[in-house]
C-alpha cells in the first residue's frame, strides 16, 4: 500500500488532472488524502449559498475518493500572488508531514492560472528530500482550460513523460466531476464531459491504451 498525496489549489484541480489516476490508487488499495489550498468564505466575496454548495460538493466528492483526510486551507481564491510564499510552504509543509506521502500529485506550474504557480512553487519547497525523505515522487497533472491556456512565451508547455491507464476508471471520474455543478459546462466548454473524455483519448493515444492522464515527472528516488 502507498500513501498518496493530491494537492489542489483549488476543488476540482485534483479531479480534473488526476481523478482516474485516484479512482486506479483506491482500487488497488492505496491511501488517499487530499490538500486544498484555497477555499471560499465570506471574507473573500462568497455568497453563504455558494460557501454552503461548494462545502456539500466536497463532502460528496470526498467520499467518492475515500480519501483518508481533506485538509483545507483555505487561503483566498486568485489571490494567492498576495499571500506571503512562506505562510504558504509552512502550511503546505504541515499537510506534507502530518499526511507523510510516498507520492504527492501537483498543479503544473505554468498553468495560466497564477495559483497554479504559487502552489507548485510551494509544493516544490515542501517536498526537499532532506527535509521530507518519505516522499518518493513527485508528478505534475494537467487542468483542462488552465494547462491548455498557459501560454507563457517561456514555457515550453505541458510535456508529459508518464502516462496512467484509466480505462477502467474514466466514467467514474466524469461523474464525480459532474458533482461540481458550478465548474462543468456543456461542450464545447473546456470543462465538460465530451471535452474530459476528448483529452483522456488523446492521452491514450500517445501510451497505447483508449484512456489515460498524463503527467510531468518532477522527482522520483528509487533506494
Amino acid at each position: 500500500m502507498s500513501r498518496v498525496l493530491v494537492v489542489a489549489p483549488h476543488a476540482d484541480d485534483e479531479s480534473l488532472g488526476c481523478g482516474g489516476t485516484l479512482l486506479k490508487h483506491l482500487a488497488s488499495g492505496d491511501e488517499l488524502h487530499w490538500l486544498l489550498v484555497t477555499g471560499m468564505s465570506s471574507e473573500t466575496g462568497f455568497s453563504q449559498e455558494n460557501i454552503t454548495i461548494r462545502s456539500e460538493e466536497i463532502r460528496q466528492v470526498g467520499e467518492r475518493y475515500s480519501f483518508s483526510s481533506i485538509t483545507e486551507l483555505m487561503f483566498p481564491p486568485a489571490r494567492l500572488s498576495e499571500i506571503p510564499e512562506s505562510d504558504l510552504i509552512r502550511r503546505i509543509s504541515q499537510a506534507v508531514l502530518d499526511t507523510r506521502p510516498e507520492l504527492v500529485y501537483t498543479a503544473y506550474r505554468n498553468d495560466a492560472h497564477s495559483d497554479h504557480e504559487a502552489v507548485f512553487d510551494a509544493v516544490m519547497a515542501s517536498t526537499k528530500s532532506f527535509r521530507y525523505p518519505f516522499i518518493r515522487r513527485v508528478l505534475a497533472y494537467e487542468t483542462i482550460s488552465e494547462t491548455d491556456f498557459g501560454l507563457k512565451p517561456e514555457d515550453g508547455g505541458f510535456k508529459p513523460n508518464v502516462y496512467i491507464n484509466i480505462e477502467d476508471f474514466l466514467k467514474e471520474k466524469l461523474d464525480i466531476l459532474d458533482l461540481f455543478k458550478s465548474e462543468m459546462g456543456q461542450f464545447p466548454f473546456p470543462r465538460s464531459r465530451e471535452a474530459l473524455e476528448a483529452l483522456s483519448k488523446v492521452r491514450g493515444v500517445q501510451c497505447g491504451c483508449r484512456a489515460a492522464e498524463a503527467f510531468m515527472l518532477i522527482k522520483e528516488i528509487n533506494k
